[in-house]
């Protein structure tokens, strides 16, 4: 093997791989990338055993051939090339090393066999749908803050993708929950989806998949089964295996019963749960919530910082005192982007309900903290 290729264009393909492949492996292979060049492409390939990334980029390949060589090494070197080399890469003849040249430098990689690499296999996967990458982004940030990140509910630990029903229109709806607060995204359901299975999405290919989606084009397609997805977006092809086990009925989260209403500034009401909660005690970030006729009051205290108040107009008189945890609810009124949000209650006690006035796509729970 041997191949020249941009600096740029190679840091930009082994940004996207190297970041699924641990730092630490027990299985050697398993810390190296698979580079294979072939007709003027270059291939790419990174794996955790449970997700699979592949990014095929332009270079000029004078002599075909496969390897893997260390992800991260690669990665640091390349990112330590002058910006506008063009970097050469060559494989010897026992396929044990390979050199990495630019300029004057000149590095030398241990290499492992291909044969050694291991493939997520190709699964039949029945449901294949298209979505735009603006939609797959919304529904990635209107949900992943939720996730859980306790082992024990692995099942949690992701978000819940599913075909669902809202007022005689099918949809496709995202739910994410750590027990403490829900959220719920839902759009139309693109064509293909319907039938589909209810899925987890881990949280790393969350996490990878949003890293990506800001330089996809304009759609993405998705196929999946029940065990397995794949999403293909310009020259990426990402692979995974979806989270076995069962999303517990979330529907039962959600009030139904909240009858006190009231609605007010999101941007306003952000900005005073941030300052305010700089006070919170450090454990639980408390903030209490009083809402006395046209006013809300956040306060919070801690006996060593002292305590801290303030003021916020609202639309809608009730009378009722709250306290939630101040990093919670900023995750979730920072997700609205309309001027207004909504909040639905009922007691001190039960969950409140969480809206945007201006997207009904978006729903948010949040259970309540004593104060």
């Amino acid at each position: 093997m041997k191949l020249s290729i941009e600096r740029a264009a190679l840091l930009r393909s082994l940004n996207h791989v190297q970041s699924v492949v641990e730092r630490r492996n027990t299985i050697p292979i398993l810390s190296n990338v698979r580079m294979a060049a072939e007709d003027g492409v270059l291939s790419l390939a990174a794996t955790d055993m449970d997700m699979e990334i592949n990014e095929s980029v332009a270079a000029n390949v004078s002599a075909p051939g496969a390897t893997t060589a260390p992800a991260h090494t690669l990665h640091d070197i390349v990112r330590k090339l002058p910006d506008g080399s063009d970097v050469e890469l060559e494989l010897n003849a026992e396929g044990t090393q390979m050199s990495v040249k630019a300029g004057r430098s000149n590095f030398k990689l241990s290499c492992l066999p291909v044969a050694d690499f291991p493939e997520l296999g190709a699964a039949d996967l029945p449901v294949n749908f298209t979505i735009p990458a603006a939609d797959l982004r919304a529904l990635i940030d209107r949900t992943k803050f939720a996730m859980s990140t306790e082992e024990t509910r692995y099942y949690l630990n992701g978000i819940y993708l599913h075909e669902a029903e809202n007022e005689g229109v099918q949809v496709l709806r995202a739910v994410a929950t750590d027990g403490h607060r829900l959220a719920r995204f839902e759009m139309p359901l693109p064509e293909g989806a319907a039938g589909m299975s209810g899925i987890i999405i881990p949280r790393k290919l969350i996490g990878e998949l949003r890293k990506l989606v800001d330089e996809a084009a304009d759609t993405i397609t998705i196929n999946l089964s029940e065990s397995k997805i794949r999403l293909a977006f310009d020259h990426i092809v990402m692979s995974s295996k979806l989270i076995d086990g069962t999303f517990p009925d979330y529907q039962r989260v959600i009030p139904q019963g909240n009858d006190k209403i009231v609605e007010m500034d999101a941007k306003a009401l952000t900005s005073a749960v941030d300052r305010v909660s700089t006070i919170s005690d450090g454990k639980s970030r408390a903030v209490k919530i009083a809402l006395a006729g046209k006013q809300m009051t956040i306060s919070a205290s801690s006996a060593e910082a002292g305590s801290a108040t303030e003021e916020v107009e609202v639309n809608g008189e009730t009378d009722i005192e709250i306290g939630f945890n101040a990093r919670y609810l900023l995750d979730i009124t920072s997700q609205i982007e309309g001027e207004g949000c909504r909040f639905t209650l009922a007691d001190p006690a039960s969950p409140t309900i969480i809206q945007d006035n201006s997207d009904p796509s978006a729903l948010y729970v949040l259970m309540p903290l004593r104060v």
